[in-house]
């Protein structure tokens, strides 16, 4: 398969995103977890799905926290049961939300393929933490097991250096008197002379 450059062009950007297929635009409407579940599942996203329960983390319905009735993947928006708003007719509509604002409560996990994707990114990002720590555990260990190796040479080099001062120190050498520089003055008065001041 060949390799494709990113994009850094926004023209690109847009039309990349107008024209993606379907399975890049469910990748698209991914929102963060709770901190609750991100405890519990392992993941940081997921995709929304409808059913799912998430609270409006951004604009005029911050707080408001409902059930995902629809997902529109074609205008990348979301709707949520119980937010509405009242046209000039009378007639109440829903009101879409974009999937970045919001941030998933509950999970709805009735699909066998939804709860394997959950149960794989567990998986991954979770010997990910155990690594970092351990990374971290070992790099302490040999930060202090370096630190105690220099000290000791810094020791032996101590004993070596002292050995070393006692031997006689060459005489030094007799430092030269600076040449003062002489006074201009009597340069500007031989100018003043000429012109005839």
């Amino acid at each position: 398969m060949q390799a494709t450059k990113r994009v850094k062009a926004p023209g690109k950007q847009r039309k990349r995103l107008y024209n993606a297929p379907a399975h890049l635009r469910h990748k698209m409407m991914a929102a963060p977890l709770s901190p609750e579940l991100i405890k519990s599942k392992g993941a940081k996203a997921l995709p929304i799905r409808k059913g799912d329960t998430v609270r409006i983390m951004r604009g005029d319905h911050v707080g408001f926290e409902g059930k995902v009735s629809r997902v529109d993947l074609k205008r990348y928006r979301i709707f949520l049961e119980g937010l509405t708003r009242e046209k000039v007719d009378g007639t109440n509509i829903f009101v879409s939300v974009h999937p970045s604002k919001v941030m998933i409560r509950n999970l709805k996990l009735d699909d066998k393929w939804r709860k394997g994707i959950v149960e794989r990114k567990k998986e991954v990002e979770l010997p990910k933490k155990k690594k970092k720590v351990a990374k971290a555990a070992d790099e302490t260990a040999e930060k202090t097991g370096k630190m105690e190796k220099e000290k000791a040479v810094k020791k032996e080099r101590g004993v070596q250096e002292k050995t070393v001062n006692k031997s006689p120190k060459p005489a030094e050498k007799e430092k030269k008197p600076k040449k003062t520089k002489k006074p201009q003055a009597k340069h500007k008065a031989k100018i003043k002379t000429k012109r005839g001041t």
